[in-house]
C-alpha cells in the first residue's frame, strides 16, 4: 500500500482548505464598500466570460441609456474592466488596493463620504465621457481613487518596478506615463486625475479656505441625510441646534 499517496493527499486537502480559509479571511477583510465594488466588478467579467451577457449590453451610450431607457449602463460601464487576462489582474489589483487604502484611511467610520466620493466621480464621469469616445468607465474611477490617495498621503515613498522611486502624489503621473510608453490612450486616465482633482479641492481646500476666509457655506461635499441614513451612520440633529431653527423661523415670522 501506498502510504505516501495517502499522507500526501491528506497534506494537500489541509493546504487546500487553508489556502481557503486565507482566501476568505482576506475577501471578507475588505471594507464593505470596496468589497462589493470588487465582487460586482469580477461577477460581471464572469458572467460576460460565459457569455450570460455580453460587453455590448454594458458600455455607456448616452441614446442608449435617456432615449432607449437603458439606465442599467450607467453602472454596468463602470463594472466591466475585459475579460479575464493580464490587464484584467492588473485593474483589479489597483482597484482592491486603493479603493481599501482609502475606505480604511481618510473614509474609516465613514461609509457615507466614501460612498458620496464615488457618486461625485461617476455623475462627473458620466458627463464628460457623453463628449469623448469612451464607453466603459471604470479604469477612470480607479484613477480617481489613486489620486486622492496619492494626494492625501503626500509623504509615502513608492518605487516603480524597482527602477526610481517617487512619492505617492505623483503615482497616477506615473501610470499615465507608462500608458503612454505601452501606446495606450490616456484620455480614460486624464479623466479620472481632473475628476479626482475636483474632489480634492472641494472635499479638502475649500473648507479651509471658507473657515480662513469666513464664508458662510464651510462644506460642499457633506453627504445628504438620506445617504447617512442608508450607510447607517445617520444622527438626528442635537435637540439644541433644532430649537434654534425653530427660534429663527418664528423670528422671521
Amino acid at each position: 500500500m501506498d502510504f505516501n499517496g495517502g499522507i500526501g493527499g491528506l497534506a494537500g486537502g489541509a493546504a487546500a482548505r487553508e489556502a481557503g480559509i486565507d482566501v476568505m479571511s482576506w475577501y471578507f477583510g475588505i471594507p464593505v464598500v470596496s468589497r462589493v465594488y470588487l465582487t460586482s466588478a469580477f461577477l460581471t467579467t464572469a458572467a460576460c466570460a460565459v457569455d450570460i451577457v455580453t460587453p455590448f449590453s454594458l458600455y455607456y451610450n448616452w441614446d442608449l441609456i435617456f432615449q432607449e431607457g437603458q439606465f442599467w449602463r450607467l453602472i454596468t460601464s463602470y463594472l466591466f474592466f475585459g475579460v479575464f487576462s493580464f490587464d484584467f489582474l492588473f485593474h483589479m489589483y489597483f482597484l482592491v488596493r486603493y479603493c481599501r487604502l482609502l475606505e480604511e484611511g481618510d473614509f474609516r467610520g465613514k461609509t457615507a463620504n466614501f460612498v458620496y466620493m464615488l457618486l461625485f466621480g461617476i455623475v462627473f464621469m458620466t458627463l464628460i465621457a457623453s463628449y469623448t469616445n469612451i464607453h466603459f468607465l471604470g479604469q477612470a474611477l480607479t484613477f480617481m481613487m489613486v489620486y486622492v490617495w496619492g494626494r492625501r498621503n503626500e509623504e509615502v515613498k513608492m518605487s516603480f518596478l524597482g527602477f526610481f522611486s517617487f512619492h505617492a502624489p505623483y503615482l497616477p503621473w506615473v501610470m499615465l506615463t507608462f500608458s503612454v510608453l505601452l501606446g495606450n490612450s490616456v484620455t480614460i486616465d486624464l479623466i479620472g486625475i481632473l475628476v479626482g482633482h475636483c474632489y480634492y479641492y472641494l472635499e479638502y481646500v475649500y473648507p479651509v479656505l471658507a473657515d480662513v476666509r469666513g464664508w458662510s457655506l464651510q462644506r460642499i461635499m457633506e453627504p445628504p441625510a438620506i445617504l447617512h441614513w442608508l450607510c447607517g451612520s445617520y444622527q438626528p440633529p442635537p435637540i439644541n441646534i433644532i430649537q434654534d431653527q425653530q427660534q429663527q423661523h418664528l423670528d422671521q415670522d
